[in-house]
């Protein structure tokens, strides 16, 4: 059976699998879907393929490097889907909870491979895995991960809205990009449902809540961000800015 039902995806998949138990050998213990391919948002114009490899512990030096020299072959050969790959590699025991302690890992973000110790986003990324992951290769992802608490979820959402998203009221260089607005907006709308409910839903689930429970004026720069790049796109970074300003007073960060 394959674990999406996007062919070119699935192929994709299969090739990082293959070359992931290759590298990996005993060392591994499974491969897992996360983000919009197990919420059911992936959208194959604008999507990402958020995957975690799962290791039986911290791996020596050289197996890290032989991933970076597997990943450099499949971002050559592999298409689009290949340089949408976003991911990190993660030993068993350090799954089952948040640790900013925990030692730096192997991650790779569409074309870049890199190694960085985790942000407070992986209590959300656990919490997703645990309760959507989807599995492509290995063991149930239940049984390895603690379950992640309403109030843990929104510190999480608090620690990455004051680490990321606050420094860009000041510095919005990044949000210079019309793709990039898109993706704040949806992102604020996601915090936002978060600190109010606890949970976490899809960034489209997200913002449909919003453009009802937000003032009406966040509707219509809402509704871009849910079509882009598709229909009437406009710069938008005043309103990416307020947004993310709503969002920032909301986790009581100023």
């Amino acid at each position: 059976m394959e674990a999406t039902s996007y062919r070119d995806v699935n192929i994709t998949l299969r090739t990082l699998l293959a070359g992931v138990q290759a590298v990996l050998g005993g060392h591994f213990v499974g491969l897992y879907l996360y983000g919009s391919l197990a919420s059911g948002d992936f959208d194959p114009e604008r999507s990402d393929i958020d995957f975690v490899v799962v290791t039986d512990g911290g791996l020596p030096e050289e197996l890290i490097l032989a991933l970076e020299a597997m990943h450099a072959r499949l971002w050559a050969g592999g298409g689009k889907w290949a340089l949408k790959l976003e991911g990190a590699y993660v030993p068993r025991g350090a799954l089952r909870r948040y640790d900013p302690a925990s030692a730096p890992r192997p991650c790779v973000n569409e074309g870049r491979f890199y190694t960085v110790r985790e942000e407070p986003d992986w209590i959300i990324q656990r919490h997703v895995l645990r309760e959507q992951g989807v599995v492509v290769a290995g063991p149930p992802l239940a049984p390895l991960i603690d379950p992640v608490s309403p109030e843990d979820l929104r510190g999480a959402v608090r620690g990455y809205l004051r680490e990321w998203w606050a420094p860009m009221l000041e510095d919005p260089a990044r949000l210079r990009s019309r793709e990039y607005q898109a993706y704040a907006v949806l992102s604020m709308c996601r915090a936002v449902y978060t600190l109010e409910h606890g949970a976490i839903v899809s960034k489209g689930a997200a913002a449909r809540w919003a453009q009802k429970a937000l003032d009406p004026r966040w509707a219509p720069v809402i509704e871009r961000a849910l079509a882009w790049p598709r229909g009437e796109q406009r710069d938008e970074i005043e309103g990416t800015l307020e947004l993310i300003r709503l969002a920032v007073q909301k986790g009581q960060l100023t």
